[in-house]
């Protein structure tokens, strides 16, 4: 059975030095990119696939659905996998879903609407919604270590100062 050593919501997916960083993690060896976008768009998945294999891990790209029945029919097999999403949303669904994780990064979200998005750490905008989810998959869906950090030397911020910022 494989597992998700790492969980990370980054919107950059596979990017330089933090996914090679990432990617040395103990017992690391694949990394599976959730996105519907790129595993639908046969040169992105090729050009993520490339950017992974720099690591050394092997790379898989696929849908959301796709993650959720390679869980199911499969359980990742023998990978213990780096799983990386653009949204929160996205991770929320594979967790309620099933697929377990006990660490969940977030590494870069970008603003998509002014009026609802906070800045909660440097790299990071969250909307009352996504922060809510992120507390469900703490509290209900046993994803016991949730915490802001853009790369590996930058500081960490816990999903507890950040909900307090949504009064959550």
């Amino acid at each position: 059975m494989g597992v998700v050593n790492l969980a990370r919501v980054d919107e950059r997916l596979i990017h330089g030095q933090v996914m090679m960083t990432l990617s040395q993690k103990s017992g690391v060896n694949s990394i599976f990119v959730v996105d519907e976008v790129v595993a639908k768009d046969k040169f992105m998945r090729e050009l993520y696939k490339n950017a992974g294999s720099r690591t050394g891990q092997k790379t898989i790209v696929v849908t959301p659905e796709k993650a959720k029945f390679y869980w199911d029919e499969y359980n990742f097999k023998d990978y213990n996998c780096i799983l990386i999403a653009k949204t929160v949303s996205v991770m929320y669904d594979l967790v309620k879903h099933g697929v377990p994780m006990k660490e969940l990064n977030i590494g870069g979200i970008a603003q998509k609407d002014p009026e609802k998005d906070l800045l909660v750490t440097k790299s990071v905008y969250l909307n009352q919604a996504d922060a809510q989810k992120l507390k469900e998959m703490n509290e209900e869906y046993g994803v016991e270590s949730i915490y802001f950090q853009a790369t590996p030397s930058a500081p960490k911020s816990t999903l507890k100062d950040v909900l307090k910022q949504f009064n959550l």
